[in-house]
């Protein structure tokens, strides 16, 4: 029988530097981690790919298929939706997958309702005025924008309390590292595992 992966619910900051990090796990080679493509209704902005950085869809089309129950979580962030499709999510963890959610707090929240035996890993800048740098330097917002983004960021930092674990994005390749060390070790931890070893004792005492 096949053990059910783990999901992986990755949050922090727009500006922190998610993508970025995300991208850095998976380009190990030995990494079997799956990515959930969220869905959103943000433009689509130059370079990224439909159906690899986002399904971009139209608000009609995401609220449809909210209505539909379709969605593991939803929010609306700075005037527009992300969400999880969930029957993908449950098609790779029940084939063993460890899958990572790129989703916001708001999203991360929702989801522990449903499943709280996932792993919530917060990715947080080294500080706030670097966040902000961060922003500026990535062109895609225009002042006021980036200002109600520094809003919001200040009141997700305030949710971290509802992760499991803080990684801060002070060097790429470390704050990747970071990740997967998380992940490595979870897979170890006791509730996990003990109803395999409880399953195998039962089958002793049939035996």
């Amino acid at each position: 029988m096949v053990e059910r992966g783990l999901l992986i619910v990755f949050s922090g900051p727009s500006g922190v530097g998610k993508g970025t990090v995300r991208k850095a796990v998976f380009d190990h080679a030995d990494c079997k981690i799956r990515y959930s493509v969220s869905m959103t209704t943000r433009p689509q902005r130059p370079g990224e790919v439909d159906g690899k950085d986002y399904f971009f869809r139209s608000r009609e089309f995401f609220e449809d298929t909210v209505r539909n129950g379709q969605m593991l979580e939803y929010a609306e962030y700075v005037g527009n939706y992300y969400g999880t499709p969930l029957a993908s999510v449950n098609q790779l963890l029940d084939e063993g997958f460890d899958v990572m959610l790129e989703i916001e707090v708001q999203g991360a929240l929702q989801v522990k309702e449903k499943v709280p035996d996932g792993v919530f890993i917060f990715l947080t800048p080294p500080d706030l005025h670097e966040l902000r740098q961060r922003l500026q330097e990535r062109g895609t917002d225009d002042r006021k924008a980036i200002e109600g983004r520094m809003v919001k960021a200040r009141e997700e930092i305030h949710m971290m309390s509802a992760y499991d674990y803080v990684v801060v994005n002070d060097v790429v390749d470390l704050a990747a590292e970071r990740v997967k060390k998380i992940i490595e070790t979870e897979h170890y931890r006791v509730e996990r595992v003990i109803g395999k070893y409880e399953a195998m004792l039962d089958d002793l005492d049939k035996a």
